[in-house]
């Protein structure tokens, strides 16, 4: 591929495309659904890095709330990530069965169960928001002065549903570059609406800690509302029409149905992570803010892989309702090898200069020697986190979410948690044994998800 073809392939993938990727070359098709898709990642950890930014200024007590209020709103992440799942299966299959119409009514079923999970959130969210951080921890003072926020954020919290569900109608319908532009918008106005709400700039009132949730929740409100313009528009491949906007329960309790093993895999995976922490604080402050910077570097690591990951989910489904079961592996493999690739060269270079990236972030030599650690060893295992991840989405696209979550459950609660704590405490390795444990762990899963996928059994999934 030439310079010239290269950048009219990038223009395609951010302007967005009427490609059949059915039928298209399946590298291609790979590209074009992957670049605005990593974009899309991008925005979406953007959020939570420009809100702590201005909220530190506030002071700890402000940062620590914003941090025991996302510690719970992983559980509407993941709910809105396993409705996502759902509805990426459902609609990617419909247009792959060339059904347009009914991948909307698809998707007006999705935003419907997510609307009815949003407020069985919302209301005992903003009910009992001052109590639920004293549950968590926070001193009464902490309570009484922050509780807004999470009023503010589990009371709002339909437009995360909304926002994570129709960019998935989106990104399944083969229009990724439309989900990525939705995110650029929200953060856009997040950015915006976070310094003049917090700080009371100019004309607009000083709401402090309230200020951030409310730009938060603007921003993605706005977004949901391009959302529905575009919907309705009728201009892309997915579009609802007024008269098709009915309940259809057996729809909705089939995304209920998929979703479920969506949901459960995010809930083994974020409960797992927040027990690996718990090991690591045994063995200090230092160890733990070490793990921490070297975890978030990981992420944004990860992140183009995570939205390779999302293309292959797409493909599967959609070359699934083609009736080309082997195109629809073959993307999995392509994107695979792809997935490696990078992360192979990222995991060399995280591993070979690990000290540098750290002290990106913190100079104390304690915690640098400690994030350096982590990091090198944890990079070790990146063409396995690469490859496994490709495979899960694979799954997911079948339509396929429990057998993920039975690989999530093995590899994370009867494998590494008890790993980790066999090495980090039992014999006294620390972060070290604790970082080993991620690897091996990754590596099982790999291992596992790659036997499942190869049997095939995806392939007859109906849905």
């Amino acid at each position: 591929m030439d310079l010239k073809e290269l950048w009219i392939d990038v223009k395609e993938a951010i302007g967005g495309t009427e490609r059949d990727f059915t039928k298209s070359s399946l590298g291609k098709a790979i590209f074009i659904l992957a670049v605005p898709m990593v974009l899309e990642m991008i925005m979406e950890s953007v959020f939570a890095v420009v809100d702590i930014f201005f909220v530190s200024k506030l002071g700890a007590d402000a940062v620590a709330t914003v941090g025991l209020t996302e510690s719970v709103m992983t559980i509407v992440y993941a709910v809105g990530m396993g409705l996502s799942v759902a509805t990426t299966a459902l609609v990617s299959r419909r247009i792959g069965e060339k059904n347009n119409k009914q991948a909307g009514v698809v998707a007006f079923q999705a935003m419907m169960v997510g609307l009815i999970f949003s407020v069985c959130i919302a209301i005992p969210g903003v009910l009992f928001a001052g109590e639920f951080l004293k549950l968590m921890g926070a001193t009464d003072s902490m309570a009484a002065e922050g509780y807004l926020f999470p009023a503010i954020m589990f009371g709002g919290n339909v437009v995360i549903m909304l926002l994570f569900i129709i960019n998935a109608v989106f990104r399944s319908s083969g229009d990724a570059a439309i989900s990525m532009r939705v995110m650029w918008l929200a953060n856009i106005i997040n950015i915006i609406l976070d310094p003049l709400l917090i700080f009371g700039i100019g004309p607009f009132p000083e709401l402090g800690l309230a200020g951030a949730a409310i730009a938060t929740t603007t921003g993605r409100g706005l977004a949901v509302l391009y959302q529905f313009y575009l919907l309705f528009g009728g201009r892309h491949r997915i579009r609802l029409y007024w008269h098709s906007l009915k309940i259809q329960f057996n729809v909705m309790l089939k995304l209920v149905k998929i979703s479920g093993g969506g949901i459960l895999q995010n809930l083994i995976a974020t409960s797992s992570w927040i027990l690996l922490v718990r090991i690591i604080a045994v063995s200090g402050p230092e160890a733990l803010a070490g793990y921490t910077i070297a975890i978030r570097i990981i992420i944004f690591a990860l992140l183009p892989a995570w939205g390779l990951s999302n293309a292959a989910s797409t493909l599967v489904g959609q070359n699934l309702g083609a009736n080309q079961p082997e195109r629809a592996e073959r993307s999995v493999w392509i994107t695979g090898y792809v997935n490696m690739i990078f992360m192979g060269v990222m995991g060399i270079i995280l591993a070979v200069f690990p000290e540098f990236w750290i002290k990106l972030f913190i100079g104390e030599t304690a915690v640098v020697d400690n994030g350096t650690q982590a990091l090198r060893v944890i990079s070790f295992g990146f063409l396995f986190y690469a490859l496994g991840m490709v495979l899960m989405q694979g799954f997911n696209g079948s339509g396929d979410t429990i057998t993920p979550s039975k690989i999530n459950f093995m590899s994370f609660w009867l494998f590494e948690i008890p790993l980790a704590y066999f090495l980090a405490i039992v014999l006294n390795m620390g972060l070290f044994g604790a970082s080993m444990s991620i690897v091996i762990a990754e590596t099982f899963l790999a291992i596992t998800a790659l036997y499942l996928f190869r049997k095939g059994k995806w392939k007859q999934r109906k849905v």
